[in-house]
């Protein structure tokens, strides 16, 4: 039994209790089709909510499993904030891919929390759930506390990512850590200094992990928008990877 299907008979068996309780599973979940950006909220099982920013691929087809990206905000303000990273960074970046962009709004502080990693969990079931996804092709990737994140989940879900694009953060420890990763990073960084990701990228491949590195020259931390062609730089990797699991 592959991951994807256990994950749809874990929400059937949810829907079935919602139903029993007096609720719809269809009331939790918003879906939708059209290609494009759309901004949705998704109801989590404890009664609180996520909204979340979704991009559907052009010629998406439910027939057909496309890849599947998780995109982590910045710090600040988080209303919103999951669509900022997407519309500004990771949509233009990684268009060629033809992937379900999922980004999130952080629902408590930074990405480790304990709220924000139900949350995360709940909305990447319910994706898998409700549209094709290839389970061999998916990615972890953000911004800042976004990149941070995308370390985060990285290390503590590595069954559940192919890969992870960590883009101006700050690397945790790194004992355990298993996945591919490519870290995108300028040198005129000066809120997270260049040095620790290239340094950790030093480490993990001295220990045999596909680690890589794109160094750029000239962006300021908060040239957000800028970081979308390195982006686009790192697909070459990213596919290989997925071609070479």
């Amino acid at each position: 039994m592959t991951l994807a299907v256990f994950r749809k008979m874990q929400l059937a068996a949810f829907a079935l209790c919602a139903g029993l309780a007096g609720f719809s599973i269809n009331a939790m979940a918003q879906t939708v089709s059209d290609p494009g950006l759309h901004s949705l909220t998704l109801a989590l099982a404890d009664g609180t909510s996520v909204d979340y920013a979704l991009v559907i691929p052009e010629n998406y087809s439910p027939a057909t499993p496309v890849p599947l990206v998780l995109a982590l905000h910045y710090g600040g303000a988080p209303q919103g904030a999951g669509r900022g990273v997407v519309e500004s960074v990771i949509a233009p970046g990684l268009e060629e891919l033809g992937a379900i962009i999922v980004g999130p709004d952080s629902v408590e502080g930074n990405w480790s929390t304990p709220a924000n990693e139900q949350a995360v969990t709940q909305l990447l079931d319910m994706i898998e759930a409700n549209y094709a996804i290839d389970e061999t092709k998916t990615l972890v990737t953000g911004f800042s506390m976004g990149g941070s994140g995308s370390w985060h989940f990285g290390a503590k879900f590595p069954e559940r990512f192919k890969a992870a694009i960590p883009i101006a953060s700050r690397p945790p420890a790194l004992a355990g850590w298993q996945l591919p990763v490519l870290a995108i990073h300028s040198r005129a960084d000066q809120v997270a200094p260049f040095e620790p990701a290239e340094a950790a990228v030093v480490e993990l491949s001295a220990r045999g992990v596909n680690a890589r590195l794109i160094a750029v020259d000239g962006i300021t931390h908060y040239e957000t928008y800028r970081f979308a062609e390195p982006l686009q730089q790192a697909i070459p990797w990213l596919l290989e990877v997925w071609a070479n699991p």
